[in-house]
């Protein structure tokens, strides 16, 4: 009999701990000893879709119908779903009803609109909607989505060919869509990242507008301006799903500024938050920051599956990409382990050399 590898021996011991935190009857009251200042927990969902297509196998974006529902009711039984208003009004967390959570989602998928949307009604739970411009009405697929569907229907050899064409011989091979999206795009610029896009689809010929024909992978503008009927608002995720560690001062006019107001002319009302694409702590720069104070955002949210603890700052609130298949699963992810990541967070804060420099306070 062939042995498990060590990553499904991991999970597996992961969903035997889930299931068995779960049944603990002090559940709730045993997490919190891990860290009882965790305020409010905020959730990232993206695409909802009963299986992956070519656009998205790969990219760990899709959750099922029916988990998103088992998810909501979930939710909606042992926490208290809030809105953003709630979350700014009480910045520091003391004030937010117990056990906050708060839905988001990011991307601008079509199946937020038709699917998500209805049950967070059904549940009455309000939510947060992270979207690029650039691909509402199907204008154009997302880099993500290229780049998957290429490595789906071709292999990686053509997505190799088109980095080499942009970094010459100092590109390193890549093997996996992992690699594409956490080494190679966050190390171009935004020119180089439009140029190996563009370099990719004519390689391999891939029609952009008949394959948004044939999928409708995003919402349109009519789907976008609906969704305040079912309590959801709209938030800034960049113009082109773009690494921001990457962005100069002047691509925040087109990718930030630019993006709230396109999307504030389609909405006809306010953008005051901002989600990372890929949600690394690594892009929200100084400058970044800085560009989205000054253009209205109240709001930033990282993806990083760490506890808000109480005074969380609002310009740096994270959010857990959970599994839904269980109820236990869903425990872990949204009540444990944040709470140990954070834990390991400080551990290596005080440990860094840096924090040792560091003046102590009187």
């Amino acid at each position: 009999m062939r042995k498990l590898s060590f990553s499904k021996h991991r999970y597996a011991a992961k969903d035997l701990a889930a299931e068995t935190f779960w049944r603990m009857p002090a559940r709730f009251s045993i997490a919190r000893i891990l860290g009882p200042s965790y305020s409010l927990r905020c959730l990232v969902f993206h695409n909802i879709s009963s299986s992956d297509s070519p656009f998205t196998k790969g990219i760990n974006v899709s959750t099922t119908l029916e988990e998103f529902e088992a998810a909501l009711r979930f939710l909606t039984a042992y926490y208290t779903p809030v809105r953003l208003d709630q979350v700014l009004a009480n910045s520091h967390g003391r004030s937010l009803p117990a056990r906050a959570v708060l839905v988001t989602f990011d991307d601008a998928y079509a199946s937020v609109a038709e699917l998500a949307a209805p049950l967070c009604q059904k549940f009455k739970v309000p939510a947060l909607f992270f979207v690029n411009a650039a691909f509402v009405d199907n204008q154009r697929l997302a880099p993500d989505n290229l780049v998957c569907y290429v490595a789906n229907m071709l292999g990686m050899k053509p997505i190799n060919a088109a980095a080499q064409a942009v970094q010459g011989n100092e590109s390193p091979e890549l093997r996996t869509l992992a690699e594409v999206f956490g080494v190679f795009l966050p190390s171009l610029t935004l020119a180089e990242r439009k140029e190996f896009l563009e370099t990719l689809e004519k390689m391999t010929g891939v029609n952009n507008h008949r394959l948004l024909e044939e999928s409708s992978l995003y919402l349109s503008s009519n789907q976008l301006r609906a969704l305040a009927s079912f309590d959801f608002e709209i938030g800034n995720h960049t113009y082109s799903h773009v690494h921001c560690r990457a962005l100069s001062q002047s691509d925040f006019a087109q990718e930030i500024a630019g993006n709230k107001a396109e999307l504030e002319a389609v909405t006809r009302s306010r953008v005051r938050s901002f989600s990372l694409p890929y949600g690394s702590s690594k892009d929200l720069t100084s400058e970044l920051k800085a560009s989205l104070q000054q253009s209205g955002h109240e709001a930033v949210f990282l993806s990083e599956s760490v506890a808000n603890s109480r005074g969380a700052e609002s310009f740096r609130l994270d959010r857990v990409n959970p599994r839904s298949d269980s109820d236990g699963a869903l425990f872990m992810d949204l009540e444990v382990l944040p709470r140990l990541r954070l834990i390991r967070n400080r551990l290596l804060r005080t440990s860094s050399p840096a924090a040792d420099r560091a003046p102590r306070p009187s």
